[in-house]
C-alpha cells in the first residue's frame, strides 16, 4: 500500500525537513502552505528531482472550508493519505501576558489549535476503521514550551501548543482501537525562522547555555523523530511525546 502523508506548514523549517526526511523514507508527500507557494514548491521540486513523489497544495488550517478541500485536492491527486504531520503553526512578537490582546490569542489559537483539531478531524474521517478506513499515523508538532510556559515571550503560544499536547493524549485513547495511532514531538531551541517572527532571530543561541547539551537542535534532528513515529517501527507508540530538546 502506497505511503502518503500530509504535511502542514511544509514548505519550511520543520515541515520541510520532515518532507524531505519522510521522501527519502518512501512516502508520497503532499506539502502544505499557507502563502510561500515558492517555499512549497521548492520542497516539492527537490523531493521530486531526488526521485520522490511530492505536491503541494494550498490551505489555511485556520480556515475549516481550507481544512477540507486540502484534504479532498490530496486525495483526488494521490490517492488515499495514511498519515498526517499536524505541523503548522504561527507566533507573534514576544510579549508578556498583561500585554496581550483578544485578536492576538485568536490568531494564535485559530492556527495552532483549531487548525490542528480541524487537520486532525478530517485524517481521522480518512484513516477510521469506523469509517472505513485502514488505519493510519497522526503526528502533532507541539513544542517544549508547552511544559516551559514561556515566560515573557510566548505564553500564548506555550499555552496553544499545551492544547495540542491534550488534543493528542485524548485523541489517541479515543482512536487507538480504530486502527490510528496519534503522538507528539516537542521541540525546543531549533534553529528555524520561527525566531525571527518572534522578533529575535538570535534567541537560540542567546538561550542554548540553558540546554544542558548547549546547543540548539537542527530541523532535521526534529524530523527524524516524527519521521520515526510515522513508521511501522512505531507500532506500538501511542499517545506520548518525544521530546527533542538536548535535555531542557
Amino acid at each position: 500500500m502506497s505511503k502518503i502523508v500530509i504535511i502542514t506548514g511544509g514548505s519550511r523549517g520543520i515541515g520541510a525537513a520532515t518532507a524531505r526526511l519522510a521522501a527519502l523514507r518512501g512516502w508520497t508527500v503532499a506539502v502544505n502552505y499557507q502563502r510561500d507557494e515558492h517555499a512549497a514548491e521548492q520542497v516539492a521540486g527537490n523531493i521530486v528531482r531526488a526521485g520522490g513523489r511530492a505536491v503541494t497544495v494550498q490551505g489555511d488550517v485556520s480556515v475549516e472550508a481550507d481544512v477540507a478541500r486540502l484534504f479532498e485536492d490530496v486525495e483526488r491527486r494521490l490517492g488515499n493519505i495514511t498519515a498526517l504531520v499536524n505541523n503548522a503553526g504561527i507566533l507573534e512578537r514576544q510579549a508578556r501576558v498583561d500585554e496581550l490582546d483578544s485578536a492576538r490569542l485568536t490568531r494564535v489559537f485559530a492556527t495552532n489549535v483549531v487548525g490542528s483539531f480541524l487537520c486532525a478531524r478530517e485524517a481521522v474521517r480518512r484513516l477510521s476503521t469506523r469509517y472505513g478506513g485502514a488505519g493510519g499515523a497522526i503526528v502533532n508538532v507541539s513544542s517544549r514550551a508547552a511544559v516551559l510556559g514561556s515566560a515573557g515571550e510566548y505564553v500564548d503560544y506555550a499555552a496553544s501548543k499545551g492544547a495540542v499536547d491534550t488534543l493528542t493524549v485524548g485523541l489517541a485513547r479515543e482512536v487507538a482501537a480504530e486502527g490510528i495511532r496519534v503522538n507528539g514531538v516537542r521541540p525546543g531551541l531549533i534553529e528555524t525562522d520561527i525566531h525571527a517572527l518572534g522578533g529575535e532571530p538570535g534567541r537560540v543561541t542567546r538561550l542554548a547555555g540553558s540546554v544542558p547539551m548547549k546547543r540548539g537542535g537542527s530541523p532535521e534532528e526534529v524530523a527524524a523523530a516524527i519521521v520515526w513515529l510515522l513508521s511501522d517501527e512505531a507500532s506500538y507508540v501511542t499517545g506520548t511525546f518525544v521530546d527533542v530538546s538536548g535535555g531542557r
